[in-house]
């Protein structure tokens, strides 16, 4: 029954007031395991791609609500770039969801109900200026404390030192979001996709520093170093997640990864 639910079974908006995305760049063997049955590992030249996005969010309520009956909240998630083949033979391009954080008890809540995206409660410090966004997120046992500092007024020219990219073209590739979110549900053997609709968004690269990433200092991470691939910022973006479809896999791609 709660299978069921959690399918995305409502559209939704919302209203982006900023995004921001970094993407690490991690080996192929450290990726592939946390993908579900009949995902693929989106890759660049050997190298898989682990995103974190954060991100300020308004008026998200059901479709077709008025938008002051939405709710506001910060969002923290953490997602893989991966591929998905549907019986039809198109591939569709998306991310595998690891972890989201909230500063929204209601949205932790209802977000597990309805979804699979793995929300948890936690405290969420942030100040901007116009020059500047620094970001402190608090969660119960540090499984995922972050702590950053963006330079707003930073334009780059070229992806961070270490990227994988040779340009930004290339590495806005791997910007997301990506137009779906998959999650394999074992309870019916199929893949829950969920499809996103986006409008205005225009990833301007900004400088980033990272003073502490939680999430990347446990297993199966610790021990190797992320690269910093991008860093892009978007702001002010009506967004709506399209109602959950399922697709059932065929016996052979069940129980692979």
């Amino acid at each position: 029954m709660l299978a069921s639910i959690q399918r995305h079974p409502v559209p939704i908006e919302a209203f982006f007031r900023y995004s921001l995305v970094l993407t690490y760049a991690f080996p192929e063997a450290v990726l592939k395991p946390l993908l579900p049955s009949g995902l693929m590992l989106d890759t660049y030249e050997g190298d898989g791609f682990l995103a974190i996005a954060l991100v300020q969010t308004e008026q998200l309520r059901p479709a077709g609500l008025p938008a002051f009956l939405g709710r506001n909240f910060f969002l923290s998630g953490y997602r893989i770039f991966c591929r998905f083949q549907r019986t039809d033979g198109k591939v569709l391009r998306g991310l595998r969801i690891l972890r989201s954080d909230t500063d929204s008890g209601l949205m932790a809540f209802v977000g597990n109900l309805l979804t699979h995206y793995h929300y948890r409660k936690c405290l969420v410090e942030t100040r901007r200026t116009q020059t500047e966004l620094a970001i402190n997120i608090r969660t119960p046992r540090g499984e995922a404390d972050l702590s950053l500092f963006a330079d707003l007024g930073s334009i780059l020219n070229s992806p961070p030192a270490g990227s994988p990219f040779p340009d930004l073209p290339t590495a806005r590739h791997f910007a997301g979001p990506l137009p779906y979110t998959f999650d394999f549900e074992p309870e019916s053997g199929s893949m829950v996709i969920i499809e996103g609709v986006r409008q205005h968004w225009l990833p301007k690269p900004i400088s980033v520093r990272v003073d502490h990433c939680g999430f990347l200092d446990r297993p199966p991470f610790q021990g190797t170093v992320p690269r910093l691939a991008n860093s892009f910022l978007v702001e002010n973006v009506p967004y709506r997640w399209k109602r959950g479809v399922l697709e059932h896999l065929t016996p052979g791609i069940q129980g692979a990864s």
